[in-house]
């Protein structure tokens, strides 16, 4: 039985995404590449480790079983990874960061530059997901660190304030909400609406309060950034929800004007979780000090 790093990753990005083609793309392989790896990981064990069906795949309990060792595995790579780059300067590390929307393109590029630029033998697999499943794959050892709107239960996991994050109303500055200071958003779920990609989790986020609040999203177009949702949104075409500090860095360029959402869940703490500190590797501990130093918050568990 012979497996290298590649597959164990491969394996275990399958099993998250519950899809080959996803954990190929995740893991960054080809298709063709990916099944013929999982197939030789079977075959080299002489038995199944997934089952597949109509909706993508699930591990049978001997890929259950692969999937606690691969973490162990990976997770001990990365710790002798931190702790020889303290005596090896050519040594590579890596840590995968989870994060939502507004941490993805209002806070982080910034701070991960810095961080990657003082450390260049360190790389970061960043990706976008829904706050909940960020938690989760956090505590099942998927991700070594997340970063999440803190509505999500954090319960078993160490956690730190990472920034304060407020979604506001964009709208055109001759609309006639434009001269509002502040609304509920149920006062604006049945006009229609300028939104994020599909797969954006802020956008996810915002669909499931209007579904609350009885009026599903009228959505008009989506569009990758907040820049070019308030662009749309100065022409016209429907109403938008961004982070505040995308609004006023929008409104300088833009004839767009920001009204306050009073709902509570519009104000959100932008929260940094691990699963235990003290057990990251030495890479991903000071990935963690360097993003909590941008916030004047201290730690809370």
């Amino acid at each position: 039985m012979r497996f290298d790093l590649t597959d164990l990753r491969l394996f275990l990005h399958v099993a998250e995404a519950a899809s080959i083609t996803h954990g190929a793309g995740r893991a960054n392989l080809a298709l063709a590449s990916a099944s013929a790896r999982v197939r030789g990981m079977e075959e080299a064990l002489g038995v199944a480790l997934l089952e597949r069906g109509r909706r993508g795949v699930r591990p049978t309990p001997a890929g259950q079983a692969l999937i606690h060792h691969a973490r162990v595995v990976l997770q001990q790579l990365e710790r002798m990874r931190g702790e020889l780059g303290e005596h090896a300067r050519g040594l590579k590390g890596h840590v995968r960061l989870l994060c939502n929307t507004a941490a993805l393109t209002e806070f982080l590029p910034e701070a991960l530059a810095t961080y990657l630029t003082a450390h260049p033998n360190i790389d970061i697999d960043l990706e976008e997901r829904l706050s909940y499943e960020i938690v989760q794959a956090v505590a099942e050892g998927l991700a070594e660190i997340g970063i999440v709107a803190d509505a999500v239960d954090l319960a078993g996991l160490e956690t730190f304030t990472f920034r304060l994050d407020r979604l506001v109303l964009v709208v055109p500055r001759g609309h006639r909400l434009a001269a509002r200071r502040r609304l509920a958003f149920r006062e604006v779920v049945d006009y229609e609406f300028v939104g994020l990609s599909p797969g954006s989790a802020l956008q996810e986020y915002l669909g499931q309060h209007a579904a609350h609040a009885g009026h599903p999203l009228r959505l008009r177009v989506r569009l990758r950034g907040f820049e070019a949702v308030c662009r749309m949104v100065e022409r016209g075409v429907g109403l938008g929800v961004v982070p505040e500090t995308a609004a006023r860095r929008c409104r300088r360029s833009m004839a767009i004007r920001a009204v306050r959402l009073t709902d509570p869940w519009a104000l959100r703490n932008l929260t940094i979780c691990v699963r235990r500190f003290d057990a990251l590797p030495v890479h991903a501990r000071r990935l963690v000090e360097h993003l909590k130093s941008g916030s004047h918050a201290a730690p809370r568990a």
